[in-house]
């Protein structure tokens, strides 16, 4: 298959116009996880496939991966890179949670001072 084919397969789309079932906002967002939970679902299979043939080599020993306890510098690396990951794919929540707190302070945001300037300006 050519890169431009599978291009044009990943893009393509009904024609006619896209119904929504819930709000466009909430489809939009429930669209990209959905691609992140299928990337992850292929990943995982890909890591079963790679298990599989390690032990068929006889490399490691069929659930050994789940077996394996990390030693405790290993552990302290994953749990940093964890809360990396998770501050990252929450990062919009933590921003919001500061917004609001910083509102609830009366402070003020350099959109909200453009906005008003905008808006003061005519057109």
């Amino acid at each position: 298959m050519s890169v431009e084919l599978a291009l044009a397969g990943a893009s393509a789309k009904p024609a006619g116009k896209r119904p929504y079932f819930l709000d466009p906002q909430v489809e939009r967002v429930l669209a990209i996880t959905m691609a992140a939970v299928q990337e992850l679902a292929v990943a995982r299979q890909r890591i079963d496939t790679l298990e599989r043939l390690l032990d068929a080599k006889g490399v490691l020993a069929w659930g050994e991966v789940d077996h394996f306890v990390p030693t405790p510098e290993q552990a302290a690396e994953r749990g940093l890179w964890t809360q990396e990951y998770l501050t990252r794919v929450l990062r919009v929540l933590q921003q919001e949670a500061e917004g609001i707190a910083a509102s609830a302070k009366g402070d003020v945001y350099s959109e909200e001072v453009a906005a008003e300037l905008a808006g003061a300006c005519p057109a």
